[in-house]
């Protein structure tokens, strides 16, 4: 069946509680991302990323402004989590990725987020930041996939990832929606405080488009199943953009959909930082789409000069007033 998503094949494998039960073990010793803290998560010991035992939810919704295909008409039911595996100096999210907005969710809590958002009518769930609270999500799957979940997932990651990790989710994710943030070491452990960021980041996206393939999109407009790619355009080139379109089309396909985007803001610490204090001009945005098109790079998502988007709002920061979370 075309829209069975994979977790559900898994779910009645007896597969996806399996993996939930091994990636669970991994909180004793936590060794989720590159970091490896290597902190007992489940006696409330916190690494890096400064979570416990239980997810952090900030807010969840029908989000509109995601790539055309993941939001479609109804909106891509977006679960957005608190912390991450990286610091960025520049986060827009940093009122949750960094400064703990949110409250901790047990799983049938977080599995009742999920059912709710299809319910609402959402095309997929959309788990922003997750890396960090894996366990706990495939955990919370097991329960919503009992309740009735039926749309698929999609893994909307900074892009920071072990590929150990991202082989568990084999056969559980349909859609990856990762960053490649940067084509160097020296930028993304400066500005996003994130060691060896091209290594990991390298692997782990090869992997993910092994395990699903090319963006699948269907006739509607909506996507099945597949990676698209995001690659935030930073200010003097620091992102890297040769380097990772390089490895795109050399090592993945051509045919793999990229989001290029020109939204980039200086929040947060980056008034502070000389080279990340002014947003991308246009000559920039329009050497990073001169490089993708080089690379043979043709399908994808392009943005307006100066944050004007064909596309609305990537990753808008949720008004938590607004939003669906409870007290």
């Amino acid at each position: 069946m075309r829209n069975y998503p994979s977790y559900l094949k898994a779910f009645d494998a007896g597969t996806l509680a399996q993996r939930s039960k091994e990636a669970f073990a991994l909180l004793e010793s936590c060794v989720l991302c590159p970091r490896r803290c290597r902190v007992n998560r489940l006696k409330g010991e916190k690494g890096f990323c400064r979570t416990g035992g239980y997810a952090r939810v900030c807010s969840y919704m029908p989000h509109h402004g995601e790539e055309p295909p993941i939001s479609g008409t109804r909106g891509s039911g977006a679960i957005f989590f608190s912390q991450c595996t990286m610091a960025c100096a520049y986060c827009q999210n940093y009122e949750f990725s960094q400064e703990r907005s949110g409250r901790e969710v047990q799983e049938d809590e977080l599995a009742g987020f999920m059912v709710e958002l299809q319910e609402m009518g959402c095309h997929n769930i959309n788990l922003v930041s997750p890396t960090h609270i894996m366990p706990q999500i495939l955990k919370s799957l097991v329960i919503a996939a009992g309740n009735g979940l039926q749309i698929p997932l999609v893994y909307n990651t900074g892009g920071y990832e072990l590929p150990e990790i991202v082989a568990l989710l084999d056969g559980i994710v349909d859609i990856y929606l990762p960053d490649m943030r940067y084509g160097r070491n020296a930028p993304a452990e400066r500005y996003s405080q994130a060691p060896q960021y091209p290594y990991y980041n390298q692997k782990a996206v090869k992997l993910m488009h092994q395990q699903v393939g090319v963006a699948d999109i269907g006739d509607d407009g909506i996507i099945k199943r597949g990676l698209v790619i995001r690659h935030l355009v930073l200010p003097q080139g620091l992102s890297g953009t040769e380097t990772v379109m390089r490895f795109v089309a050399s090592e993945l396909t051509t045919q793999t959909y990229i989001s290029l985007m020109s939204q980039y803001t200086p929040y947060y610490h980056a008034p502070q930082i000389q080279e990340l204090s002014r947003r991308v001009s246009l000559e920039e945005y329009e050497d990073a789409q001169k490089i993708r098109d080089s690379y043979g790079l043709n399908n994808g998502w392009v943005q307006e000069s100066f944050g004007l988007e064909r596309f609305a709002g990537v990753h808008i920061k949720p008004s938590l007033s607004k939003d669906k979370e409870k007290q």
